[in-house]
């Protein structure tokens, strides 16, 4: 096969994780390795950095701050949440891509992002495709909601889930504390699927969980809350730990903060979320008239690297590094997938197969329905099974003055030098 000489670029989009630079770490630190890819940059948020020519040329940053990318939280160069028009509606944007990879002899493109991130890539990949020009294209998976299809999970939801259970587990000795009733709604990340709050179980695995989980899968009723809340609270004298996602919605399909309220839109066209908590809480105060609290983990289930999963971060740092090796050997439209398997001594491995991006782009993986108690009281064995593997081992930062030392970039634009 001949040899396609030219740059390499990563952007990266959508929600952050904790092992999001992990992956970047992968395809820098691999990319720069080899002599066919002349120059690796890093896109200023994403797809818009390149519409915008604002991306950092990787070449120039210390090995060893790229090292450290492995365990650090976030996206260090910058996400977005921009969706390109359809080709057919508007193809301005696709024609200012091609001009920019033109310029700069880009003929590597990586993108890190979920399922909105995945179609971005299939719709430039195509376009490339059929413009004549030789790009090619590789999607790096990552969602703390788990969601993507066909891979067996994500880069990402590992770390966030170890993060849920371990805080649920803190959470609900303090929750039990006291000799008064009390209710305590905690409010997890997860717009259709319910991977997230399913953690929430492997707490109660460890007998320190919620009483009650609620995930977007099955239909959410008030009422039904109501009467869950209050046989919990006669069995438990008087305390009740619930948690739920904040994409469940009502049998009108409306997202519980909706029911109250409109909610503002995001650029992909999705309901800007959260608040669920605080509402609940409110409802089961003027029904129960006990003590409540609402708690949203909001943005450190998905940025606590302190509780980061090694087989986490592992795999994301992998994942990038066989997105690179794919493109080298002439492979483009995939995203590099995860696929279970067990050795011989029926312990857990990962098998990183390619996916084509159009099976992934825009689709979502829920929560199998049988997964989950019916009763509402938490996810069965199955899932247990499922998730424990993949929260095992620590990848904490190095302590410096005992906080952590994160990456510290030079992010030097290509347009600055």
């Amino acid at each position: 096969m001949k040899k396609l000489i030219g740059a390499a670029i990563l952007g990266q989009s959508g929600g952050p994780t904790s092992v999001i630079n992990a992956s970047a770490a992968g395809v820098f630190i691999e990319a720069l390795n080899h002599p066919e890819i002349t120059r690796v940059y890093g896109a200023c948020h994403g797809i818009r950095g390149i519409l915008n020519e604002e991306f950092f040329d990787i070449n120039l940053e210390d090995k060893h701050e790229l090292e450290l990318l492995k365990t650090t939280p976030s996206s260090e160069i910058g996400s977005v949440r921009y969706k390109l028009k359809p080709l057919e509606q508007d193809d301005s944007e696709y024609q200012r891509l091609l001009e920019v990879f033109k310029k700069y002899n880009i003929r590597y493109f990586f993108y890190n992002g979920g399922n909105d991130s995945m179609d971005t890539c299939n719709k430039v990949s195509k376009f490339f495709k059929d413009s004549g020009y030789e790009c090619r294209c590789i999607g790096v998976p990552k969602t703390i909601d788990n969601d993507l299809c066909v891979t067996d999970h994500c880069p990402g939801y590992a770390s966030a889930a170890r993060y849920v259970a371990t805080t649920l587990m803190e959470l609900s000795k303090d929750a039990n504390v006291y000799d008064t009733p009390m209710i305590t709604v905690v409010e997890i990340m997860g717009r259709n699927a319910g991977w997230l709050t399913a953690a929430a179980s492997l707490a109660s695995y460890k007998n320190a969980g919620p009483d009650l989980i609620y995930l977007p899968e099955e239909t959410f009723d008030m009422d039904e809350l109501f009467s869950d809340v209050e046989k919990v609270l006669a069995k438990r004298n008087g305390k009740c730990l619930i948690c739920i996602s904040e994409g469940v919605k009502d049998k009108n399909g409306k997202y519980i903060p909706e029911i109250f309220q409109e909610l503002e839109k995001d650029s992909f066209g999705h309901s800007q979320l959260g608040g669920s908590a605080t509402i609940l809480a409110n409802e089961l105060k003027k029904r129960f008239g006990t003590k409540v609290r609402g708690i949203e983990f909001s943005l450190m289930q998905r940025s606590a690297q302190h509780l980061a999963s090694k087989v986490d971060v592992n795999e994301a740092f992998t994942a990038g590094k066989k997105a690179v090796k794919a493109a080298l050997s002439g492979k483009t439209d995939y995203m590099v997938g995860f696929k279970r398997t067990y050795d011989d001594n029926n312990q857990y491995k990962c098998e990183y197969i390619l996916i084509p991006l159009e099976q992934v782009a825009n689709g979502e993986k829920k929560v199998p329905l049988e997964w989950i108690k019916k009763d509402h009281t938490g996810m069965t064995e199955e899932y247990i099974n499922y998730a424990l593997p993949l929260i095992q081992g620590d990848a904490k930062a190095p302590l410096e003055d005992g906080l952590p030392r994160f990456a510290k970039l030079k992010k030097i634009l290509i347009n600055k030098l």
